[in-house]
């Protein structure tokens, strides 16, 4: 079955259960902080592997201490559905593994 768009309330009830993360437009995006590069790095290919379990991938965007994520769902025509949901949680667990802000 394919995925259906949430509405805005679905969505600004699961942003109570995703600190930090932000529903601009038709996108959750959230940055995370890191201590340096490398931690960055690394969480970035943790990240990957869970994307692939998924087969959903957000746009990660990695400075030198900073990770941008920014996700929605393509076959939906870019709206915000419960696979993006079920990846912020899933990225937002392997953050807090890492301890990043």
């Amino acid at each position: 079955m394919a995925p259906e768009p949430l509405s805005r309330q679905e969505i600004d009830n699961a942003l109570a259960e995703l600190p930090g993360w932000s529903a601009p437009g038709d996108r959750l995006e959230r940055t995370y902080t890191f201590e340096g590069h490398l931690s960055a790095a690394a969480t970035v290919a943790q990240i990957a592997r869970v994307q692939e379990t998924l087969n959903h991938h957000a746009d990660l965007t990695l400075s030198y201490n900073k990770l941008k994520v920014s996700v929605n769902t393509h076959s939906v025509g870019g709206k915000i559905t419960e696979l993006d949901l079920e990846l912020a949680h899933r990225i937002e667990q392997i953050c807090v593994e890492h301890h990043v802000s």
